[in-house]
């Protein structure tokens, strides 16, 4: 008799068998083909179609529990999809299998086929990787990594520091100025030749006497000593640009493309002095002292610096007239102004963060960051939470607007590098230098 194995089969038909009673795998393979016997012509006579080949080998696993029989009938398959599914229909027919009842349910027809494109597909994946891997690089990615390292390797030491700088420092009318060598070599990759290093935090005199002869650009990490840098140039050099890398990124780390939108958003000097709140000596500006109208009328009328008066005599009650009360100059709640330590440290170490980033935080009543958001959508941001914002700190001016907005939402803080509005709010508006 002609076999068919399973990995030359098409189809493979899965069926589940429930026997009333207690019977053996060859009486289930005699019921299967005497009880189809004749039932589907000759062409599809199950006795015929393996010898033939079209039909494998019959499998059936049982399992015998309780005085019932369970299992599975497989049957491998070559003919069409049609045919298939016939002889899978004959198979429910069968009721009885020896002196017991029975119950034959196909679950499902299994296309060979699929699985076999399904596993070409994953393995031409995985040989095209190893070769795309283990090839030689085409033209242009060997002129760029070529490139690549013949600009690393220009590196050359610049003055009597002997600072790391690009080749093309004394041509350019510009220069850029970083931190360290690893700073050099990012922009030297990516093309920047004009570029020098400061070799540490204090200011070489090599820069400073550049800063006299060219457009100086001062390219810093996005960190607090980034900051600290700057503060130091602008005091000792003349600078005339300034950019930072995004928050918490050195420059060292940045991309092609992080390093050309830093090098666009660069803002001037001036404007680097505002943002840090510094003068022209790089120390930072102190506001002064000033007492409200509250403070100053309380302090005159407190009655141990107020003269005794005598009790009038009864001729004196008829011409005296009542004394005129200070009029008091209207102030919101102190409880507003009053901060808490952990309440101004928080504050502080934000505004501290978000220093160039043109950004946002908005705070819950814990303290908890809401979110950041650029200043182009606080307005909407804030409108759509519709209430439950305790504090706002962006790295910007207060306007009129947002005080308005401010009140409707009972919003309690707004924390700014600096503030326009000069009316008294009920917001508590706070700027740097009352942190």
């Amino acid at each position: 008799m002609a076999k068919i194995s399973p990995v030359a089969a098409k189809y493979i038909i899965h069926s589940n068998i429930s026997i009333e009673g207690i019977v053996d795998r060859p009486d289930v393979i005699g019921a299967i083909f005497g009880q189809t016997e004749g039932l589907l012509g000759n062409e599809l006579e199950l006795r015929e179609l393996q010898r033939s080949g079209k039909i494998g080998r019959i499998e059936v696993n049982v399992n015998t529990s309780s005085g019932k029989t369970d299992g599975e009938i497989i049957i491998p398959s070559s003919l069409d999809k049609t045919e298939t599914a016939i002889v899978a229909a004959a198979l429910e027919i069968i009721q009885r299998i020896g002196p017991c009842n029975a119950k034959i349910e196909v679950k499902k027809i299994e296309d060979i086929r699929i699985s076999k494109r399904i596993f070409v597909i994953e393995r031409a994946k995985a040989l095209l990787k190893e070769l795309t891997e283990e090839t030689l690089p085409d033209s242009q990615e060997l002129s760029y990594e070529v490139s690549q390292s013949v600009r690393m390797m220009e590196v050359v030491e610049y003055g009597r520091e002997k600072l790391a700088a690009g080749p093309a420092i004394d041509e350019s009318d510009e220069a850029i100025v970083v931190e360290g060598r690893a700073d050099v070599l990012t922009l030297l990759k990516h093309g920047f030749k004009n570029v020098i290093a400061m070799n540490g935090t204090s200011c070489p005199q090599t820069i400073k006497d550049l800063s006299r002869k060219k457009n100086i650009t001062l390219f810093v990490d996005g960190d607090r000593g980034g900051n600290l840098i700057i503060r130091e140039l602008l005091s000792v050099a003349d600078i005339d640009f300034v950019c930072r890398a995004p928050d918490g990124k050195e420059v060292e780390e940045l991309t092609k493309k992080e390093i050309h939108k830093s090098l666009r958003s660069r803002i001037t000097a001036e404007q680097a002095k505002l943002d840090l709140g510094i003068d022209s000596d790089g120390a930072l500006k102190e506001a002064p002292v000033r007492r409200s109208p509250f403070e100053r009328h309380e302090t005159r009328l407190q009655p141990s610096l107020q003269p005794r008066r005598e009790m009038p005599s009864d001729n004196e009650k008829k011409v005296l007239r009542p004394f005129p009360k200070p009029a008091l100059a209207p102030r919101p709640a102190l409880s507003k102004d009053k901060l808490s330590l952990t309440e101004k440290k928080i504050f502080k170490e934000t505004i501290e963060d978000l220093f160039g980033t043109k950004g946002a935080c908005i705070f819950d009543q814990k303290l908890n960051i809401l979110g950041k958001v650029p200043l182009s959508e606080l307005t909407s941001t804030v409108k759509s939470l519709n209430g439950g914002i305790y504090a706002i700190a962006l790295d910007g001016s207060v306007d009129l607007d947002l005080v308005r907005l401010a009140e409707k939402l009972e919003i309690t803080h707004l924390i700014a590098v600096n503030s326009k509005v000069k009316e008294i709010s009920k917001v508590n508006v706070l700027t740097e230098d009352k942190l």
